[in-house]
């Protein structure tokens, strides 16, 4: 299983400065594995001012790809 952007699918990096939604620059620190098939993982960043904050990937444009919990692999 690998944590990829979407629309690139280049590999999610621990230390990549991404983008949130509302235009906010912050680093990835480390992402979570989907725990279960319904699940889509968690990926935790920290701003530049150093508050960190915990998201679902979908939120810094990442998605699991090559998952075996799914029938069909994303």
């Amino acid at each position: 299983m690998r944590l990829v952007y979407e629309g690139t699918n280049d590999e999610v990096q621990i230390g990549d400065e991404v983008t949130l939604k509302g235009g906010r620059s912050v680093t990835v620190k480390y992402f979570r594995e989907p725990h279960k098939p319904s699940s889509s993982g968690k990926v935790s960043v920290e701003s530049f001012d150093g508050y960190q904050m915990e998201y679902f990937v979908g939120v810094i444009g990442a998605k699991w790809i090559e998952r075996e919990d799914h029938a069909e692999n994303h």
